[in-house]
């Protein structure tokens, strides 16, 4: 009994952490020091990654797309804090993402908030947007020209 109580929980915890889409991670503080070294914005989403209809939507048409992660990987360190029904997340990453998601006063899913690199909003995007990447590209290119 024991010995499948381990097992069961090391399972849970290998597929938690391969949740996350590639390219994305789903530790907020970790994210946050990689960007400051990079000098790059984060993006965090804020998804329903197993339930919301919008959410699997923009994953499908625009964060899938070899454009977004193409300017992603140039210019983005990018985080996933998913509140999924039916998928299980570790406690650890639960506690993250409620707390994130009362912090950034999330009240609709798909969330997308852009941060700096010092991790101060610089705006979001509620809802799907099929312009995502557009939108993104002006605020960042605008973000990096003010840095200057």
């Amino acid at each position: 009994m024991k010995t499948w109580l381990i097992s069961t929980l090391t399972l849970l915890t290998i597929a938690t952490s391969l949740m996350a889409k590639t390219g994305w991670d789903d530790d907020y503080e970790k994210s946050l020091a990689k960007a400051k070294e990079t000098k790059k914005m984060v993006l965090l989403d804020f998804t329903g990654s197993d339930w919301c209809g919008y959410c699997i939507k923009l994953d499908d048409e625009v964060f899938s797309k070899s454009a977004f992660k193409k300017f992603a990987k140039e210019n983005l360190v990018l985080v996933e804090l998913d509140f999924p029904h039916n998928t299980p997340l570790s406690k650890k990453t639960k506690a993250q993402n409620d707390a994130l998601g009362k912090k950034y006063k999330v009240n609709g899913y798909p969330t997308i908030v852009l941060l700096d690199s010092d991790g101060k909003e610089v705006t979001r995007w509620v809802g799907y947007d099929a312009e995502l990447l557009s939108q993104l590209e002006a605020k960042v290119g605008s973000n990096k020209s003010a840095a200057k």
